[in-house]
């Protein structure tokens, strides 16, 4: 099939839900994505990111577990098998939606769509057409001036799929990503360090639940430093120097 009453670029959370709705009420539908069915959240944020959440909050439950009455002994990470227990979880997740997808009929074609018109896409030199077209081409790590992605410079895309818990970490940005990323690391048994520009920790959300946060981080030694921006970042014999607009430098193994 090359047309229908919907044709869809993106196969992400946005992307596969209005398929689902559309053929929900009796439209043809054509997905399109250039990457695998799910989207950034389902193979490379939310999913992965909340199945690490879990197997750190194991691991405190493990550190705490006399505060319970339940006697046991915590003796680390062993991050090919943490990752083992998150790549099921995605996968479990990733086969459910690919039977919904199926079951409802819509097609799904797999290749990088450029939107030549307002009816029409092209996947590898095939056209295909629809009466209503929907853009959900989703989101993507990006670095910012100053600062290039190599190495032990990495984005979330890249700290997913480490495979050792590093000594020390700068995370730089104290967005949703950047505290969840902190939170398992902390857990894991590294060093880490927050960098965020502006006043609070998750700056977006209400100010209490800011607040909160940075309560809770400070309780778990979780470092943070606030309204203080990025200036730089060098590669060094231990990992990476980060130099703040303030002219602070601080260093750790890897930064996020």
């Amino acid at each position: 099939m090359t047309s229908a009453d919907v044709l869809i670029l993106g196969g992400g959370s946005g992307g596969y839900a209005c398929a689902l709705r559309s053929a929900e009420l009796g439209l043809s539908v054509i997905l399109i994505d250039k990457d695998k069915l799910g989207g950034t959240c389902l193979h490379r944020g939310c999913i992965p990111t909340k199945a690490l959440l879990h197997a750190a909050e194991v691991a405190d439950s493990s550190r705490e577990s006399e505060n319970f009455g339940v006697v046991s002994t915590f003796e680390g990470i062993d991050m090919p098998k943490v990752n083992e227990y998150r790549d099921g979880v995605v996968a479990r997740l990733y086969k459910g939606l690919q039977g919904l997808i199926k079951s409802r009929n819509v097609t799904f074609v797999e290749g990088a769509g450029t939107l030549v018109d307002s009816q029409t896409i092209e996947v590898d030199g095939v056209k295909y057409t629809g009466k209503n077209v929907v853009l959900a081409t989703g989101s993507y790590a990006k670095s910012i001036p100053g600062l290039e992605i190599s190495g032990s410079i990495m984005t979330s895309d890249q700290a997913l799929n480490l495979d050792y818990v590093p000594k020390s970490v700068i995370v730089l940005g104290g967005g949703v990503i950047g505290v969840e990323f902190a939170s398992v690391w902390k857990s894991f048994g590294a060093d880490v360090t927050i960098v965020e520009g502006l006043p609070h920790l998750v700056p977006n959300e209400d100010e209490a639940v800011s607040k909160a946060l940075e309560r809770a981080y400070r309780k778990r030694g979780i470092d943070f430093i606030l309204g203080t921006k990025f200036a730089s970042a060098s590669h060094s014999d231990s990992g990476v120097d980060v130099t703040l607009e303030d002219g602070k430098v601080i260093s750790a193994e890897l930064l996020l």
